[in-house]
């Protein structure tokens, strides 16, 4: 089984994000001189991996949890830190790059009613995530749990559509240095670091369509062996490509090279995972078949050596960053519990999922509780991102207005 050489091909293999953790605490004056070393450090990284032909489309900072370093007294100390911070931020905006923040992690009832409404004002520049632990009698903190829910419907209500939910994130049994957002944080143990994360459906797409014109007639398992050879060889060769050049300038300066998140992260401005499940012989995502491909693809992802892999390193299905996913929504193929199913041979968990705007705050407790004891089961990173669009009824089509989300139906919440 011969495939045609599209390797050198880097256009097709984007670097998704340069991320950095680093700590603050709450000496201000300390402040400037660290975010402009994180943001220089990923500045400088990028520069390089353009020059070797990398696309790279966004630079992230990511903090140890923010009450180590805001005032959380009350939501007007909150902000006024806040502020401060996004003066900094807003200064470090001159590269072209997008330039997204993380606050790190909210671990109280109190700090997460503090959350609304400092996403409302901050967006982009406020991702945050809480972490919802499971006991030694495998129950999760259901108080904290619906402390987070309470936290997504006030979303919802204060930012226009519910779009503010995009920087909230629920995780069940992830682990820091995920350079994705908002599930990303950042704990003590580790020192200053920095995650390379991908975007490679383009890459995926490319390569099984080389493989289908080389090798047109071939039973099922061979396809499967082929696809699975086919796509672990090419993402290996940018994951190469990638480490030499990282090796080569940027260890030693500051920041210790964590690893890679080796999944595929799609945006609503590259391939569809969809086509990729259709490409691996699945008749659309979420026919028969879409376990097994979900599967393979992350045996893919899971496939890399001479990186440490850290984060999700799996597959993602976001449903309203995918134009695929968010258009199968709409032909009714898959709904809330197939995507369940689905993270149990992949991940993320259930990811920018558009419900009911009245979704009872029990009910989406209930479907987190699902989440997380379905991640802790497995041993498996899992998220929940929900967006509950005020006035949409399941079946009904959104109007997002950000640039990262697609239009999709709303999925009921059964």
């Amino acid at each position: 089984m011969q495939l045609p050489d599209i390797l050198a091909e880097k256009d097709l293999c984007k670097v998704r994000t340069i991320t950095t953790f680093l700590r603050l605490d709450f000496d201000q004056s300390q402040w400037p001189k660290l975010i402009r070393k994180a943001n220089d450090f990923c500045q400088s990284l990028a520069q390089d991996l353009k020059q070797h032909g990398y696309t790279v489309q966004s630079v992230r900072l990511v903090t140890n949890p923010f009450a180590e370093y805001i005032d959380t007294s009350n939501l007007q100390t909150a902000q006024n830190d806040m502020r401060t911070l996004k003066t900094l931020l807003n200064n470090g905006q001159q590269s072209g790059l997008r330039l997204r923040f993380a606050i790190g992690e909210a671990s109280t009832a109190h700090q997460l009613s503090l959350v609304p409404e400092l996403i409302q004002e901050f967006g982009d520049l406020c991702n945050v995530c809480v972490n919802i632990a499971m006991d030694e009698n495998g129950v999760l903190d259901n108080q904290l749990l619906e402390e987070a829910t309470k936290a997504v419907n006030r979303i919802s209500q204060i930012t226009p559509r519910g779009e503010g939910n995009f920087n909230f994130t629920v995780n069940f049994n992830c682990k820091p240095l995920i350079p994705y957002f908002p599930a990303s944080y950042f704990d003590h143990s580790t020192a200053n670091s920095f995650v390379i994360g991908l975007e490679t459906p383009d890459l995926l797409v490319a390569t099984l369509q080389a493989f289908h014109k080389t090798n047109p007639i071939l039973d099922h398992q061979q396809a499967l062996d082929g696809y699975y050879q086919s796509l672990k060889n090419q993402l290996q060769f940018h994951v190469d490509q990638l480490k030499n050049i990282i090796d080569s300038q940027h260890l030693n300066k500051g920041f210790h090279f964590a690893g890679l998140d080796s999944s595929a992260a799609p945006s609503k401005n590259c391939s569809s995972m969809t086509d990729v499940y259709e490409l691996l012989g699945v008749e659309y995502f979420g026919a028969a078949g879409t376990v097994e491909a979900s599967s393979l693809l992350t045996k893919v992802f899971k496939s890399v050596t001479g990186m440490p892999l850290v984060g999700f390193s799996g597959l993602m299905l976001a449903l309203t960053e995918d134009r695929g996913l968010a258009k199968g929504t709409q032909l009714e193929q898959f709904d809330i519990r197939a995507l369940l199913t689905y993270s149990s041979v992949c991940g993320i968990g259930l990811d920018t999922v558009p419900i009911p705007g009245d979704t009872p705050i029990n009910k989406i407790t209930a479907l987190m509780r699902d989440t997380g004891t379905m991640a802790f089961r497995l041993n498996k990173p899992l998220t929940v991102r929900v967006f509950p669009v005020p006035g949409l009824q399941a079946g009904d089509v959104t109007s997002f207005e950000s640039d990262d989300l697609c239009n999709c139906a709303v999925l009921a919440v059964p």
